[in-house]
């Protein structure tokens, strides 16, 4: 695509230092004659063709023309020889001016000199090649395939623990170090290393014979014994599925143990037989039975001990939370971004039979790496925010995986429940996640790659004066891949380099930088990297004081859901220290404090957690009604046509009620009954209608705005209010009101 070259700047050169040679030999150039040949010249068909055959496309060519004419335009003088030309071709010969123009084009577009070196650079076609280690050795594959709680990672591990040497690669944190824990109780001794910390099983720093890691950490030039690589369906992911790929065609492992959902045996099958290695599939059923119920909740009042309200946005979860704790029922919390610490206690309260916590309110994060105590699964919603492979969002229907890795948490094996059970919490959503999790999971199609820092550099080498994001888009564009393979999503690495594009940082630094975990969204950790970017570049230590004016630690706890937002960014900022500490250990010296106060935030975030209720009350007593965290209970919504209809004529018939009670009661009692009745309805409402805030999810579609929501919800409280519904007369006026309004 080359609408990504971008033309290099070349100045027109200003008065000569020294005569102008061109000149003296002919005589001085007619800018006006000139200008008519050059556009002359842009307009022949021969001149177009030429440029074409020397990889000039149409606008590749209008765009070096545009620079050349500029430079003759505005410079005083030009070399001698250009500068005759330009005076012979007054007598007609434009063509002879093709050699110098593509010379120009070649200048401001370097690509073009070394394209057959750049397309050789970005050829992704046989990535096992670029492991030699992995293929000097005949490796044993065994593929462990089954569903969620079906104990195919069980009989990896065991393998695992009883090998000499091996290596655990899985998609989280949590799982590394559940993995690490399991082998050191087992007296195996297991090194831990993720991102950002590395925890060694012996007190002299010795590196361990067996390592958990996370799956971007793995090395591929250790060798093991045995390799475990779990979920190795996520080797689909736009985002990650690189790291998939590299552990499974690059581990120096004599028997490499894979583990994930059956869809992905065909496409492991194809990319081992490209390696000369056959697969071995050992396939496993479900240990518990797991049924899927005939009826929704459809009230929050019908929760049961062991119950798990599955919500995919961070305000769903704190309306159903806030609406669970309403009833007098206590309930545990867990999303995504929470620090690991804070889900294990979230998850360890859920579990502990002896805690009166017996709800648990969470996103697809307990999809892995938590081990809950669950009996039945309950989605609020089966509509997900997606990322496609374009890097577009995108709110889908859940996928089939997807479900059935959620719905595959209830009745854990070697839990109290024997069974798990899976519905929904509207009843219109039942009969479609019946259809989802009775159609089969589409096969895994492709496995992802990802450019690596020594190819950039070799891009960089050939265009010295592109910028990474540039580089990075170059190389998408002109990567060729096979079938089996497909390049990631790159959008978040070119968000960081162009962020920190005008900051001085060798090139090797700046792949690092752009590589860091951090979610983009947060604004707070997007600022910190910058300032650590921009320390890095003065060659000044990021030190521990540094650190903590930064983000004004001490911090207190929470007082709100704002305050606890901010201290999980916080959480992710020590994080990324952590990460660049052991990238860059002179520069980020400090990461021995900066862990010990992440511990204590980390207990900050989880009395935050625990007090979620408190917190969004006081979120919502302290915003304007819009913008509050959660969408006020006051304002109850349907999420479809016919519930509209529906709610519509249960409150029409409310209304007839209001009415006669208003009209019957006088005066001050009046003011207190109404509000009884509102009370009242509003309990009705959330009971026949638990559904969390539609008005949330209507925002994120795009369907509503906040100007919107804000006058429909001001409407719905005046009406209340003021007591509108003491005659019919006023109704009318509200009518009218209502509808100057809209005009």
């Amino acid at each position: 695509d080359t609408s990504l070259f971008v033309p290099v700047p070349l100045k027109p050169v200003g008065d000569a230092a020294e005569e102008d040679v061109g000149a003296e030999l002919t005589r001085p150039l007619d800018k006006g004659e000139v200008l008519k040949n050059l556009n002359k010249f842009y307009k022949r068909k021969e001149i177009q063709r030429l440029g074409a055959e020397n990889g000039l496309d149409a606008r590749l060519f209008h765009q070096a023309f545009i620079s050349f004419r500029k430079y003759i335009m505005e410079s005083s003088s030009v070399s001698a020889d250009l500068h005759i030309i330009l005076n012979d071709i007054c007598c007609g010969h434009v063509d002879y001016l093709f050699p110098f123009f593509l010379r120009h084009a070649k200048q401001i577009f370097p690509m073009l000199d070394c394209m057959d070196d750049l397309r050789k650079i970005s050829d992704l076609r046989l990535p096992p090649n670029w492991y030699p280690d992995a293929r000097a050795i005949q490796r044993k594959i065994i593929f462990h395939a089954g569903p969620t709680n079906s104990g195919k990672t069980y009989h990896a591990i065991q393998r695992f623990l009883s090998a000499k040497s091996g290596i655990y690669c899985g998609p989280l944190k949590l799982l590394a170090h559940e993995i690490f824990q399991k082998s050191n109780d087992a007296n195996v001794p297991c090194d831990l290393v993720t991102g950002e910390e590395r925890v060694y099983a012996n007190e002299d720093a010795r590196q361990a014979p067996h390592i958990a890691c996370t799956i971007e950490m793995c090395s591929t030039n250790t060798p093991y014994e045995v390799a475990v690589i779990d979920e190795i369906q996520m080797i689909r992911d736009p985002a990650r599925g690189w790291a998939w790929t590299r552990a499974l065609l690059g581990l120096c492992a004599e028997e490499i143990h894979i583990c994930g959902e059956a869809a992905a045996i065909d496409l492991v099958t194809e990319l081992m037989y490209t390696t000369g290695e056959e697969v071995e599939v050992r396939k496993y059923e479900r240990l518990t039975p797991l049924t899927v119920l005939d009826y929704a909740l459809e009230s929050l009042d019908n929760l049961q001990p062991g119950d798990c309200i599955v919500c995919f946005s961070k305000n769903d979860i704190y309306s159903v939370s806030r609406q669970v704790e309403a009833r007098g029922l206590e309930c545990a919390v867990i999303y995504g971004s929470l620090p690991p610490g804070t889900k294990l206690e979230q998850a360890k309260k859920f579990n502990d039979p002896d805690d009166p916590c017996k709800i648990l309110v969470a996103t697809d994060a307990i999809g892995m790496g938590l081990n809950l105590c669950i009996k039945r699964i309950i989605f609020n919603s089966i509509v997900k925010p997606t990322v496609n492979e374009k890097g577009e969002k995108e709110i889908d229907t859940i996928t089939t995986s997807q479900a059935l890795q959620i719905a595959g948490r209830a009745g854990r094996y070697g839990s109290s429940f024997k069974q798990g059970e899976v519905t929904t919490m509207h009843r219109d959503d039942l009969v479609q996640l019946k259809e989802i999790l009775s159609e089969p999971v589409r096969p895994v199609k492709a496995a992802g790659l990802h450019p690596t820092p020594e190819q950039i550099e070799m891009f960089a080498y050939h265009l010295p004066d592109a910028t990474l994001s540039n580089l990075i888009d170059i190389f998408v564009s002109l990567s060729q891949v096979d079938g089996l393979y497909f390049v990631c999503n790159i959008d978040d690495f070119k968000f960081l380099a162009d962020m920190i594009q005008h900051i001085p940082l060798n090139l090797r630094s700046r792949y690092v930088f752009c590589t860091a975990p951090l979610n983009r969204k947060e604004p707070f950790v997007c600022t910190t990297l910058l300032k650590f970017a921009r320390q890095f570049s003065r060659n000044e230590p990021l030190t521990f004081d540094w650190l903590c004016r930064h983000t004004r630690w001490p911090l207190a706890a929470p007082k709100n859901i704002k305050e606890l937002v901010h201290l999980e960014a916080v959480h992710d900022v020590f994080d990324l220290y952590l990460w660049l500490s052991y990238r860059f250990m002179d520069m980020f010296p400090d990461a021995v404090l900066v862990r010990d106060i992440q511990k204590k935030l980390d207990d900050i975030i989880q009395v935050g957690v625990c007090n979620i209720t408190k917190l969004i009350r006081a979120s919502q007593s302290a915003a304007a009604p819009a913008t509050a965290a959660v969408v006020s209970e006051d304002f109850p919504l349907s999420r479809t046509k016919r519930d509209t209809r529906v709610v519509s004529e249960r409150h029409g018939a409310k209304s007839t009620e209001a009415l006669s009670i208003a009209t019957e009661i006088p005066g001050e009692r009046r003011g207190k009954s109404m509000k009884a009745y509102r009370s009242a309805t509003r309990q009705e409402d959330l009971k026949s209608h638990g559904r969390g805030s539609l008005a949330n999810r209507l925002l994120r579609e795009g369907l509503l705005t906040q100007e919107m929501l804000r006058q429909l919800e001001s409407e719905w409280q005046d009406q209340h209010r003021n007591g509108r519904y003491g005659s019919k007369r006023d109704d009318q006026n509200s009518s009218k009101e209502m509808g100057k309004k809209k005009k």
